[in-house]
């Protein structure tokens, strides 16, 4: 479905015992089963300082988590390299761990985030709100069909349409 020259890196991340906060990885479970040609998807809790050196095997990364704020139904922006002043295992943000690609294996892979807007958050359960849910299936498919184009730079321009524009 994808072009077979990509080789892409999808880094799913988020808890799916806190509701909303399993956005990232319900995302990349959907993506896996659409089998899409060149790209790897790695579902997680967090990021980690070793996943640089994975980065470093790609043209592109795209980081997918849920956002507690801002744009509905998803938000895809640039990841911009930026050096951190000292990393955690408890919170290695996708600006730094491209830095650290960059600069420790010479990564020149471009890189984006895909934050998927989520509700519910302060509850232990493994369930995504029904907002939640509409939010996720807009952003599997806007992720097809950016996969799908020459460059996820050129899906940075589209808009997303709303929650209630999807259900149509």
């Amino acid at each position: 479905m994808s072009r077979p020259d990509k080789k892409v890196l999808v880094l799913c991340y988020g808890n799916p015992g806190r509701l909303d906060d399993g956005l990232g990885a319900a995302f990349g479970r959907r993506l896996e089963s659409s089998r899409l040609q060149g790209i790897d998807i790695d579902i997680d809790y967090q990021l980690n300082v070793e996943d640089a050196m994975a980065i470093s095997e790609y043209e592109s990364v795209v980081f997918v988590d849920a956002s507690v704020e801002g744009n509905e139904p998803y938000r895809f922006t640039e990841v911009i390299p930026e050096p951190a002043v000292s990393f955690t295992s408890h919170s290695v943000d996708p600006k730094h761990l491209m830095s650290l690609a960059k600069d420790m294996f010479g990564s020149r892979a471009d890189s984006y985030a895909l934050g998927i807007r989520g509700y519910e958050f302060n509850e232990f359960d493994e369930r995504l709100s029904p907002k939640a849910l509409r939010n996720l299936d807009l952003a599997v498919e806007f992720f097809k069909k950016a996969a799908l184009g020459e460059s996820f730079r050129d899906a940075l321009s589209s808009e997303p349409e709303s929650p209630e524009e999807g259900r149509k």
